[in-house]
């Protein structure tokens, strides 16, 4: 007989508690016998967590209302370009976690690529390649400090250059905007580039010293930093995404080692491997006042399959339910 969910309970093993301990595997065994074996998994664990949540915090019927406005409001406030749920994930942690649940990987040496952070939601498919040595900077913002960004990308196990691989980057301009974001200051392409390693896995470019910005506070996002007492800054970075048919992708955000907010940035992204030391330089041929220097290690594609969902959805696509089934097969 099933029982009523006022009392509902996720079959909690402490047999003294004074919740039904039979009703959360009820419905968890409402799911028909022909649910996929994945999705099976996926919601039975996500059950059993939200009903043990509610029984943790014993949630009043006040509470959970308030919960179900906030995630309809998610919702209402996405927009082209606003994708307002990711800007949650982000500030929970969840985002930074799914990121190294599918990206964390070394070799049974011990061996580590750099590594990964999230992807953010700026990347563009349409990011020009350039010249090794060009300068991605359109429009010089009159507090920006130009930077020869220079490195090698190598294989993590032998050490060896990777010639051919792509270093795919894009940033802020100095007033914390994107260039689809800023087109008063910026023309398209503004802070990107894709730049083609040598023979000897060399690349190198210039770019602007980056300036740290805080995250849209207008939306559900930022009530919920304001509930929480937290900042929404995030520190200065570059954004890079190095790919190699051979080898495996790695994404990630580069931050100068000086940041005040490395600590604290608001979506936990930040990795000790990831830092930059950026040097005073003079004399360089095109003007450039700083210098740094950033090596990238990837590892072989035998070590991970390919994952390539996340793209189309970075951008704030709305996928359709059968596009996320299809998905989770």
């Amino acid at each position: 007989m099933a029982t009523n969910g006022t009392n509902g309970t996720n079959g909690v093993k402490d047999n003294n508690s004074k919740y039904d301990p039979h009703f959360t595997q009820h419905v968890i065994d409402l799911m028909a016998p022909e649910t996929q074996p994945r999705h099976r998994e996926i919601l039975s664990s996500l059950i059993r967590h939200l009903h043990d949540f509610c029984r943790d915090v014993e949630l009043t019927q006040d509470e959970w209302v308030i919960g179900v406005n906030y995630v309809n409001s998610i919702g209402q406030a996405y927009k082209k370009n606003r994708n307002e749920a990711w800007r949650v994930c982000d500030v929970l942690g969840v985002e930074s976690l799914v990121d190294e649940i599918n990206h964390k990987i070394a070799t049974e040496k011990g061996i580590s690529p750099t590594s990964s952070t999230i992807l953010g939601p700026f990347w563009s498919p349409e990011t020009p390649f350039r010249d090794l040595g060009d300068s991605v900077v359109l429009n010089m913002p009159k507090d920006g400090e130009l930077t020869h960004f220079h490195g090698v990308i190598t294989d993590a196990e032998t050490g060896k250059p990777i010639s051919n691989a792509v270093f795919d980057m894009w940033q802020a301009s100095t007033n914390g905007k994107y260039d689809v974001f800023d087109p008063e200051n910026q023309t398209r392409h503004n802070l990107r580039g894709k730049f083609r390693t040598d023979e000897n896995g060399k690349f190198w470019f210039y770019c602007l010293k980056p300036t740290e910005y805080a995250i849209d506070t207008s939306g559900p996002s930022g009530d919920l930093l304001k509930l929480m007492g937290r900042h929404p800054n995030r520190p200065a970075h570059i954004h890079m995404m190095v790919t190699h048919d051979d080898y495996i992708g790695v994404t990630a955000q580069l931050y100068p080692n000086d940041d005040p907010w490395l600590e604290t940035d608001t979506v936990c992204a930040v990795k000790d491997d990831l830092l930059l030391d950026f040097k005073p330089v003079s004399n360089d041929p095109k003007g450039a006042v700083l210098d740094v220097e950033y090596d990238v290690r990837l590892l072989s594609k035998k070590y991970k399959p390919d994952s390539t969902m996340l793209m189309g959805n970075a951008n704030g696509e709305r996928k359709a339910a059968a596009d996320l089934e299809q998905a989770m097969l």
